[in-house]
């Protein structure tokens, strides 16, 4: 459960200064949200997902559901209101491949729009704490139900603590995770975050990698090089590959590196979908000497 915005992505040579005009060197327009990208991800892995979600009852609605009914998302359980859709609208510079995004969103999804007998029992059930009181109803709902709670959250935006203690796999940015905790480096705020989340705990830092933390053991996961065009939605490509790793029942180094292998895929194209890999590529990064990707 999660938003569901529109992305629009302009590549531009240079970030300008303010009171500037330029042109767009490139533009793409996909689907966003951190929830949403996961679901195509996992779809694209043969997984079948689902997505809990609400939209507008307009033409961006529309065409984020189409897309992702194409990737083979299950979008039964979407909420239709008459409310405008979330759009995010995103400038990414060429050769750093860095990124500035805007979203506006005046749609929510509520405790009384979940359907829980409605529901499926999925084996996970993967949350980005937008909407806390739908966030925390979903959660408890999950932990009576048997289905392993995953958490995402790349920044500070609301206060999403109270659902730690029904989380079983939190994976943060560092930039959420380190002002959160007041912590300088990723091992203290896991040290501080598992005193109310016990379950398995990582934080992501970009291109230093992952660091994580299960049944006491500290484990690092470096980031792989690869030719970035494009970080937007490199933390969701990470959460799809360690998922996926959970799904194959992987130990948490194995899970770490798959996450670091969908996320340096995702970042050789643009945008937060368009990298994602099937089996059949993921198979052959794993298999490939790594430098080809730097081409």
């Amino acid at each position: 459960m999660g938003i569901v915005p529109f992305d629009l992505l302009f590549s531009v040579n240079k970030y300008p200064k303010a009171e500037m005009k330029i042109d767009a060197a490139d533009f793409k327009m996909q689907g966003g949200g951190p929830i949403p990208n996961v679901t195509v991800g996992l779809s694209r892995l043969d997984y079948s997902t689902a997505l809990i979600a609400v939209v507008g009852n307009d033409v961006i609605g529309d065409l984020g559901i189409s897309e992702l009914e194409s990737e083979k998302v299950i979008c039964d359980f979407v909420i239709k209101k008459k409310q405008s859709s979330a759009v995010a609208s995103g400038w990414i510079e060429k050769d750093s491949g860095r990124r500035t995004m805007v979203l506006s969103r005046k749609i929510f999804i509520r405790p009384d729009d979940l359907m829980l007998s409605d529901y499926p029992i999925p084996k996970i059930i993967h949350l980005d704490g937008r909407d806390m009181p739908a966030t925390l109803k979903l959660a408890r709902w999950a932990k009576k139900s048997g289905a392993v709670v995953s958490f995402d959250i790349g920044s500070i935006r609301n206060d999403v603590s109270s659902v730690f203690p029904l989380v079983d796999h939190l994976v943060v940015a560092d930039s959420y995770a380190l002002p959160f905790t007041k912590s300088r480096t990723a091992k203290q705020a896991i040290l501080k975050l598992k005193k109310i989340c016990k379950g398995t705990i990582i934080v992501t830092e970009g291109i230093k990698g992952s660091l994580g933390f299960e049944n006491e053991q500290f484990y690092h996961q470096p980031a792989y090089k690869v030719n970035t065009i494009d970080t937007t939605g490199a933390g969701d490509a990470f959460h799809v590959g360690y998922l996926y790793g959970l799904l194959k029942n992987k130990r948490l180094p194995s899970r770490m590196k798959l996450g670091a292998v969908v996320a340096a895929l995702k970042c050789t194209k643009p945008g937060a979908r368009t990298g994602l890999p099937n089996v059949k590529q993921l198979n052959k990064f794993l298999k490939t000497d790594l430098k080809s990707y730097m081409s």
